[in-house]
């Protein structure tokens, strides 16, 4: 269940913001999204989990890539199939390391949102999975990282782009940053449902 969803309105429907806790390589979407590393070969935390979870094809298909094109920049994602993971896809998507904010990293931080969401829509997905990119190792403060997530999920579900954004995250502590950062970004818009209180508050 999630913690909290919104109801985002698009030219073509409806789409659907949600936050949660949770396990992401156990999330059954269309495409989740690794928080990966320049070189796509695989780390702790989340990158770590999903590889594990997507068995033992995941790591050559992202060296490949990489063998292709290069490393990827911060801001930059790529796509593989999702092997054993319950999600079709994953987008690997290489977020900023903080250095004080002042060095682009809020800039990067929207840019890997909004590829990951376009390179969604050009496969022709419509659920999409994200963690808390650049808030593990990376030192991203999250309560600075969370308002910038959130405002490109919406402005990709204004666009069409894909009809759900979920943010899986980590814990009580992120999901109480993000919580802050949801209700601001709604603010009187529309109505934000908190699963587990029954009502419904803007």
């Amino acid at each position: 269940m999630d913690d909290l969803s919104l109801i985002i309105t698009a030219p073509s429907g409806h789409g659907l913001l949600a936050v949660s806790t949770g396990d992401l390589a156990a999330t059954a979407t269309d495409a989740v999204v690794n928080a990966a590393n320049a070189e796509l070969r695989g780390g702790g935390g989340v990158d770590g989990a999903l590889h594990r979870a997507a068995g033992p094809m995941l790591l050559p298909a992202g060296r490949d890539i990489v063998a292709r094109r290069g490393p990827l920049a911060a801001g930059e994602a790529v796509i593989t199939p999702g092997f054993n993971l319950p999600a079709r896809h994953v987008i690997h998507a290489v977020g900023p390391i903080w250095r004080g904010g002042t060095h682009g990293e809020p800039q990067a931080l929207a840019a890997v949102h909004a590829n990951s969401l376009r390179l969604a829509a050009e496969h022709g997905l419509a659920r999409v999975a994200f963690p808390a990119i650049s808030c593990g190792s990376y030192g991203y403060p999250p309560e600075l990282a969370a308002p910038i997530a959130l405002a490109e999920a919406v402005r990709g579900l204004r666009a069409g782009l894909v009809r759900e954004v979920r943010f899986v995250l980590h814990g009580q502590a992120m999901l109480a940053v993000w919580r802050t950062a949801f209700h601001a970004l709604a603010g009187q818009r529309a109505p934000v449902h908190e699963a587990g209180d029954g009502h419904t508050s803007t």
